[in-house]
């Protein structure tokens, strides 16, 4: 996909006509074949494949075809096979900016159930997006490459290390790249609105010869190899099944804020299954379903029994909702990139 991003509309409608399959992986039904759900989604297949998996046990006669798309892409191809044969029942993506652009465009179908008014108020918007999971946003080491003396509790903390006169994380220090990835560049403006210290902290990254990276797996095994110390604002979900595999990392949830990230479900208009994109839906958000994506798909649940799902204190989750379209503007979007690469470009070495 180009990276040329000057209008945001142009460039995903023209990214659209080219842009890549991702990787399928297709799941026969259990019993006789009586129906039919195809999922494209930004969470890898790995890790979704037992939610798809436990949702067979209860409906065996559902086959189920799911996509492994990144966030750009997925968006460009929804709206690239929105009207063909080959258009999703359903997206599940962690780019809630996009999300929000397809439902506040009129692309979602709404959909009320005992178990989507279960939904904290926080987690959806309009009853056509719908956060099924959060991930909190994370700085991940390498528990063999940075004593915990240096490990940085907030954010401030990881600016005096990357100011230090030793230089700690001089070409060891990496985050995504907001050009190609969009979770990178949700982060990035979120950070900037929260952030007394964002545009600092980004200038002491590029004097640090940051490393950047489209993919959250790409950054983990850099810092899990030693190649890079230190990643910052990733998903934490991710680091955490590394971390129970024995990788040698380390998460930190920031103290000053941690911005929690919905992984959101909408089920487009042009859904060729409707009625099994909702079934499919209302299970994720079943007490079933979220204890199949906590306890084996170690994603962080939304609905909680008992409770509100409210993420924690020093958590800040990212509200779904027009707000989010704001940095979406062409204008707005071309000078935020234009500000940020020139602070994590020009000064490296």
């Amino acid at each position: 996909m180009s990276r040329c991003l000057i209008l945001l509309c142009g460039l995903l409608l023209a990214a659209s006509v080219s842009a890549a399959p991702g990787d399928v992986q297709r799941f026969p039904a259990k019993g006789e074949a009586t129906a039919q759900l195809r999922i494209h989604g930004t969470t890898d297949i790995e890790v979704f494949a037992v939610v798809i998996a436990d949702y067979q046990r209860l409906h065996p006669g559902t086959e189920v075809v799911y996509e492994d798309i990144i966030t750009q892409d997925l968006y460009a191809r929804f709206l690239r096979d929105r009207n063909t044969a080959a258009a999703p029942d359903l997206l599940i993506s962690s780019g809630m900016d996009l999300q929000t652009k397809l439902v506040n465009d009129g692309n979602a179908l709404a959909h009320r159930s005992p178990q989507t008014e279960a939904v904290p108020a926080w987690a959806k918007w309009r009853n056509e997006a719908f956060g099924i999971s959060y991930e909190p946003v994370v700085m991940v080491y390498n528990t063999r490459a940075l004593p915990q003396t240096k490990v940085p509790h907030t954010r401030r903390q990881l600016l005096d290390l990357l100011r230090a006169d030793d230089a700690p994380l001089r070409d060891k220090v990496g985050t995504y790249d907001i050009e190609r990835s969009s979770v990178g560049y949700l982060l990035a403006t979120q950070d900037a609105q929260r952030g007394s210290i964002a545009g600092a902290l980004l200038g002491a990254l590029g004097d640090n010869g940051v490393v950047r990276e489209e993919r959250t797996g790409v950054l983990l095994d850099q810092v899990g190899s030693g190649r890079l110390s230190l990643v910052y604002n990733v998903l934490g979900s991710y680091a955490q099944a590394r971390i129970d595999a024995g990788a040698p990392l380390g998460v930190i949830e920031p103290e000053d804020y941690t911005l929690v990230v919905l992984r959101t479900a909408m089920i487009p208009r042009t859904s060729p299954h409707p009625n099994e994109a909702k079934q499919f839906l209302d299970y994720l958000l079943s007490a079933r379903g979220q204890q199949v994506l906590s306890r084996e798909a170690r994603l962080m649940p939304i609905v909680r029994t008992g409770g509100d799902g409210d993420p924690g204190q020093n958590r800040r989750p990212i509200q779904l909702g027009p707000g989010l379209l704001v940095y979406l503007d062409a204008l707005k979007r071309r000078q935020f990139l234009d500000a940020w690469r020139s602070s994590v470009e020009a000064k490296q070495r």
